[in-house]
């Protein structure tokens, strides 16, 4: 037997080859990819391991806000899916795939990095929508498209918006985008401030998953990522300055955090707010508190910089700095995104003590007028189940729209859970003190018949400004 140079140019690309083959099936590959640089692999597995759970899916689902307001930006923007090309990233089930596919797109390539992906198939053929929806096992990163696509659908905000930066997989997409294509914006907003309490038995940093608006106390402020223009390293180093104008005087014990997004369609603009007035999501919102509480009075500003540093755990180091222009008097903390803090007790959080300027007693008769007490039903339009918030809300304006019960969800603390509020890394002297109860007839999300949305923050009522350490815990 002989042998030449051409023969063992041959048997030397079979055996890369089949090393490829054998290092994918592994869960390596020859050349690094852009997510292999960015994660250390035991998140990665965990991270994948987490959302290839059918019960994670089914709680995602099962956000109506969310699931509600993606079927109702793409089912009334049809025109910009009819016969369109579409990649989805990050499908999961698959189910925003199945929504494009409603809206008259011609071809949805589907892709999966998490076992999901399998069951995601198994659906798409039982629906029988093989001949249009394609599912990609793999990361978006890694794997290759048979075409470029006209429109990008994705849910890839974790909590805080940034976390698990799968809004880098989302951005990296866009290479197989073709150019001309409508503009997305995502508008981070930085909510008024957080005056909840400090229980100096326990570490401060910490943050509650929900909250009664009357403890901001200014007006938000927003950071804006506009997607079509944003690159994956600018992801890398976030820096958001803010000035807070004190609407109220009290003790500032920290910063809370939602987002709000936008789906700008040809036809019309639908947003999914995650804010504290609006219906609550599985995001909640998320609140960082300073290591030590800053005295101000109303009319002071306090301004600063919260520096959101990515890791390859998916998620974020942030640092807060934070003053009182007034005074001088400043405060920090440095916080991890990553492990928050999570508290769900299933109750509707608790205004602040003294937000009642009329008796709540009076007001509850006076509402319930109509009451049948006798036969304990509701008449003339009552609720059937009487609902209290309109009394907690003691003659507020704004209405508390989050305040959805949950029940029978103990208290969850998963690293991959976009749930929740962040836990501090630096040295503290304190904690937010809380109680909780239960409540609801749900035992995960509050889901209606059919799905909806919830609409932008209008606007936040001003908190007041006595700290306290009995309020804002809920589902």
């Amino acid at each position: 037997m002989s042998c030449d140079s051409r023969t063992w140019s041959v048997e030397g690309l079979d055996f890369c080859s089949f090393y490829n083959i054998l290092k994918t099936c592994r869960g390596h590959t020859l050349e690094r990819s852009v997510f292999s640089e960015r994660t250390e692999e035991s998140s990665a597995v965990q991270y994948f391991q987490f959302y290839g759970y059918l019960s994670q899916q089914q709680n995602m689902m099962q956000d109506y806000v969310r699931t509600g307001t993606y079927q109702r930006a793409i089912l009334q923007n049809h025109t910009d899916f009819k016969d369109k090309i579409v990649l989805d990233v990050g499908c999961g089930s698959g189910i925003l795939s199945f929504f494009a596919a409603q809206a008259g797109a011609r071809k949805i390539y589907a892709v999966e990095a998490s076992t999901m992906a399998q069951h995601a198939e198994v659906l798409v053929k039982s629906n029988n929508l093989t001949d249009r929806i394609v599912v990609i096992p793999g990361k978006v990163e890694e794997v290759s498209l048979p075409e470029q696509v006209d429109i990008i659908i994705s849910e890839p905000m974790g909590y805080m918006l940034f976390n698990e930066r799968m809004l880098e997989s989302y951005l990296h997409a866009k290479k197989y985008l073709k150019p001309s294509d409508p503009q997305t914006r995502v508008p981070l907003t930085l909510p008024g401030i957080d005056k909840s309490p400090v229980d100096p038995e326990k570490g401060s940093g910490t943050s509650r998953d929900t909250f009664d608006i009357r403890i901001l106390m200014a007006k938000s402020v927003k950071y804006t990522v506009n997607f079509l223009e944003a690159k994956e390293g600018d992801l890398h180093r976030i820096e958001i300055p803010f000035k807070f104008h004190m609407l109220h005087s009290g003790l500032v014990h920290g910063l809370a955090f939602w987002f709000d997004v936008a789906f700008i369609g040809s036809i019309m603009t639908v947003w999914l707010s995650t804010a504290p007035t609006e219906p609550l999501t599985h995001w909640y919102q998320v609140r960082c508190l300073f290591q030590s509480p800053l005295f101000a009075k109303a009319g002071d500003t306090l301004s600063g910089t919260c520096l959101l540093i990515a890791n390859k755990r998916q998620s974020y180091d942030i640092s807060i700095v934070a003053q009182v222009d007034q005074t001088g008097s400043k405060s920090s903390n440095l916080l991890d995104l990553k492990n928050p803090f999570f508290r769900y007790t299933g109750t509707t959080p608790s205004p602040p003590p003294g937000s009642h300027y009329t008796s709540p007693s009076e007001n509850m008769w006076n509402t319930g007028s109509t009451y049948n007490l006798s036969s304990g039903v509701a008449v003339a339009g009552m609720p059937t189940a009487y609902d209290l918030s309109s009394v907690i809300a003691g003659g507020s304006s704004v209405g508390h729209n989050n305040l959805i019960p949950l029940a029978n969800t103990g208290i969850v603390n998963h690293t991959h859970s976009r749930m929740g509020s962040i836990m501090s890394t630096g040295i503290v002297q304190g904690s937010s003190g809380a109680q909780g109860g239960s409540g609801g007839s749900s035992a995960h999300y509050a889901v209606n018949n059919q799905f909806t949305m919830g609409g932008p923050a209008i606007s936040m009522a001003s908190p007041m400004s006595i700290p306290t350490n009995t309020m804002h815990y809920g589902s």
